[in-house]
């Protein structure tokens, strides 16, 4: 099994970028996908949720109506789209994927998760 996430860098803020993260080794379509993200000296916060279908998204209130979660399950890939990026979203970025999807925010639910990738936001 890997989640396999990139597409982190460095931004301006007010800038966009955009996270993929490209699942093998399991059944995509059976898995809701989720988006965390952890700053330095805080704890892994949840920030985005996709069904397994893609028809419902979840997402955390900091990044409502800045952030898109979506996914391409004939590529197992799910993304996210940051725009108007802000310097606290700055953090490490993580793909993980839950079996159930019942939770989106509850961490021990999910069954796989992506090593990470890394978003600065500064000018």
């Amino acid at each position: 099994v890997q989640l396999q996430a990139s597409g982190g860098g460095l931004v301006q803020p007010g800038g966009s970028l955009r996270l993929s993260c490209a699942a093998s080794g399991f059944t995509f379509d059976d898995y809701a996908m989720g988006w965390f993200r952890q700053a330095p000296g805080k704890e892994r916060e949840f920030v985005a949720a996709v069904s397994r279908s893609g028809g419902m998204t979840y997402y955390a209130d900091s990044v409502k109506g800045r952030f898109t979660i979506s996914r391409d399950n004939a590529k197992s890939t799910v993304y996210l789209q940051m725009n108007s990026l802000k310097p606290e979203d700055t953090a490490v970025y993580y793909c993980a994927a839950d079996r159930d999807g019942w939770n989106p925010q509850y961490q021990p639910g999910y069954d796989y998760w992506g090593q990470g990738t890394q978003v600065t936001v500064s000018s």
